[in-house]
């Protein structure tokens, strides 16, 4: 099953860049998920991380 799909996959021009592309979309989520995790403000977290104790409903 396998020598098929990769007899296949060698054949189809052009099938090099998809790896490539995977690598890059992965690197290029994560790289803007840690800036993102980074840039939080650390009082939101505080409050956020608050909410789970609180018996009241905030009202905003």
């Amino acid at each position: 099953m396998f020598e098929q799909i990769k007899h296949n996959m060698e054949t189809i021009a052009g099938v090099a860049i998809y790896p490539i592309l995977s690598l890059l979309i992965f690197f290029c989520f994560f790289v803007g998920l840690a800036l993102w995790v980074f840039s939080y403000k650390k009082e939101k977290i505080k409050e956020l991380s608050q909410i789970p104790l609180n018996d009241t409903i905030p009202v905003e």
